[in-house]
């Protein structure tokens, strides 16, 4: 037997009981992993609270982890037994010591990159990669406005940012967390608490606007992040930190500059092997390059998981955090 974090209801971090769980052969396609580290998103909250239901209940949570092939099932000739290896997609079942995984959601971790890094960036460095480089492709000279700057697709994404040419605005909630963001690429921090976005960002953009909003806040932001646009500029909305945006007219789009918006989802950009591929390569090549730094800022271990969602949803964490099995 090995164990696992499930939940039998949706509810708040109370919900996470550590329980033992059996784990049989990888069948047609599958591999048994044994994870070394499990990456914690804000994605597992929204599981957790049935934001996004779940297949069933009692159902582990967890999009990410990293560790070892420990069994390959019949079919499968891309892996090992031994093969370092990491993932960052459904089926979701990562908050364990040990799972099954389909083989083809499955990349090879490259010598250089260790498994409580992979398992800190593999989801959240993947959702960089489809936000700078195809829901809206940054090129240098654009001035873009990155919210949750100090966060762990923050720090990522701020920092390939910069390394791609453009002028990175991230805005913050905290002197402490301002401090994390300059020293991660940004070049302008702004902070919520203290500060009016919309008026910062028009005052640092000479009144143009930047050319695209990466938010994962949702609701509390929505509104500002319109208002920073310039006409026709990109609005990607990747997340619901603070809830989800409220119904809007397609019309409010024209009224703000014929502005274009975008719900994406990682799955979705991900969904074929070839993507996942490059996607994970991409990630690889700024981080073994040396131009993306990560940093795993909060480790817990996994029988611990309530307290790591307390501290992730009171906005207590910076960076990437891991669960250790």
């Amino acid at each position: 037997m090995t164990h696992a974090i499930r939940i039998h209801e949706y509810g708040g971090p109370e919900v996470l009981r550590w329980e033992e769980v059996a784990v049989g052969d990888p069948g047609p396609g599958e591999l048994r992993i044994r994870h070394g580290a499990i990456g914690l998103n804000y994605i597992d909250v929204y599981h957790r609270t049935g934001l996004y239901p779940l297949p069933a209940l009692p159902w582990t949570l967890g999009m990410e982890g990293a560790g070892r092939v420990e069994a390959v099932g019949p079919g499968v000739s891309e892996f090992k037994v031994g093969d370092r290896v990491a993932y960052a997609s459904p089926p979701v079942g990562a908050y364990a010591e040990v799972r099954l995984m389909p083989a083809d959601r499955v990349v090879a971790l490259p010598d250089a990159i260790d498994e409580r890094a992979a398992a800190a960036m593999l989801l959240q460095g993947m959702t960089a990669q489809y936000l700078l480089r195809r829901s809206y492709r940054v090129q240098a000279g654009d001035t873009i406005l990155l919210h949750a700057a100090a966060g762990g697709v923050g720090l990522i994404a701020s920092q390939w940012a910069r390394h791609l040419g453009a002028t990175v605005i991230g805005t913050v909630g905290s002197e402490a967390k301002a401090t994390l963001a300059r020293a991660h690429g940004c070049d302008h921090v702004i902070d919520y608490r203290r500060e009016n976005i919309v008026e910062r960002v028009r005052e640092i953009t000479g009144g143009a606007g930047v050319a695209v909003v990466y938010d994962s806040v949702g609701k509390d932001t929505f509104m500002d992040s319109l208002d920073c646009l310039r006409p026709l500029g990109m609005m990607v909305s990747f997340g619901n930190a603070s809830g989800p945006v409220p119904a809007f007219e397609p019309g409010l789009l024209a009224a703000k500059g014929s502005l274009f918006f975008t719900r994406p989802s990682l799955m979705h950009y991900t969904a074929r092997r070839a993507d996942l591929l490059a996607s994970a390569a991409e990630l690889f090549a700024v981080v073994t390059g040396g131009a993306v730094k990560i940093e795993v800022n909060q480790t817990y271990p996994l029988a611990e998981t309530a307290q790591a969602h307390r501290d992730l949803e009171a906005r207590q964490t910076t960076g990437s955090t891991v669960l250790l099995p």
